[in-house]
């Protein structure tokens, strides 16, 4: 079993103008996270699962919807997710 660890600001940007679509999306995304860690996104091939690189490398990203994304980082000597941000791809650092 994997943890999800979210950033204090992912419940911020969850509950503004987030498609519930999108929401119920995310849910998913960290139920298969929780039971198959990263192994488990990348076999999903709807949420595109791929390594960033410039100031995002050593992150990932996951597809909740077609402009939406979930940005995290995988900590596996604690098997553990860390969930930076959910964002309309701005891949801004905060």
């Amino acid at each position: 079993m994997w943890e999800i660890e979210e950033h204090r600001r992912v419940d911020k940007q969850l509950s503004g103008s987030v498609p519930i679509e999108v929401l119920k999306c995310y849910e998913k995304w960290k139920d298969i996270a929780i039971v198959s860690g990263p192994s488990g996104l990348r076999a999903v091939e709807g949420f595109h699962c791929e390594t960033l690189s410039g100031e995002w490398k050593g992150y990932r990203s996951s597809r909740l919807g077609l402009k939406w994304r979930v940005i995290y980082r995988v900590v596996a000597r604690a098997p553990l997710i860390q969930v930076i941000q959910v964002t309309a791809r701005n891949y801004r650092r905060p």
